[in-house]
Parts: structure tokens; sequence; C-alpha cells
């Protein structure tokens, strides 16, 4: 997969795709708890193409918290010991864990993978310092 255009048609079939835009698409990650009973928890991913020095790149982002609201020296050392893929950053009132990977010569596992990681990851961090469901 080399073009913006076969990630974006991969999305489609595989993920619950919530919003689509010319360089963005953003999906909607389903987790279930543990226990039958337990609510089904969700993750809001935006997979976005950027631009990079004349090259496509892909940024895969997720909101996980206010950054008013939580301790951003105690999220950050949280995820430097747990997080093998993205890292933390200020977007707006939002911490956010995003991860980039190169478009050109990308082959799904290489999206998938991460794509996965950071959504699951953000999920936990939101769960841990929130408490809530909210992105």
């Amino acid at each position: 997969m080399a073009a913006w255009a076969d990630l974006v048609r991969f999305v489609d079939r595989e993920y619950d795709v919530t919003r689509r835009g010319a360089d963005e698409v953003r999906v909607r990650i389903h987790y279930s708890g543990e226990d039958v009973d337990d609510d089904e928890r969700t993750q809001i991913a935006v997979v976005a193409r950027e631009q990079v020095d004349g090259q496509e790149w892909v940024q895969i982002a997720t909101p996980f918290a206010r950054v008013g609201e939580v301790d951003v020296r105690q999220v950050l050392a949280s995820v430097g010991a747990t997080t093998v893929v993205g890292g933390v950053v200020i977007m707006g009132d939002y911490l956010v864990l995003r991860h980039s990977l190169p478009l050109r010569n990308l082959d799904l596992n290489e999206f998938v993978e991460p794509l996965e990681l950071v959504a699951g990851s953000a999920e936990l961090l939101e769960e841990q310092f929130t408490g809530g469901d909210y992105y």
C-alpha cells in the first residue's frame, strides 16, 4: 500500500468510520469489558495524511484527557513506563497520544498494529487518568 486512497479504502472496510475528509478519517475502536454486564468502551482515533519535506506520512492520533483535568507530569511518567508506540502531545485543550508512519511502502501490518496500540494505550490512559470514556 503506497497511496492515501488505498489506506482510506482499507480503513473503510475494516473500521467503524465516524467522519471522513480529504486528508483525515476518524474511526471508533470498540472495546468490550471483561464481564458480560460491562458496558462497551470506545476510543476515537484520527488517521490523517501529513506532508513532511515532500513525503506523505500517516499520523494516528487519539485524545484521552483534557490538559487541565489531569496531572500532566504523572501522565508522561506513566506513558514513559508503559507505552511502546507513540508519544503524548498537547493539541488545543487535549492530551493526545499520537504516532506517525511514512505512507510510502506502508504494509497493512505496519498500520494496523500501531493503530491498535495507540488507540488501546489511549483507552487505558483515559480510564486511568479520567475514570471515564469520553473520547
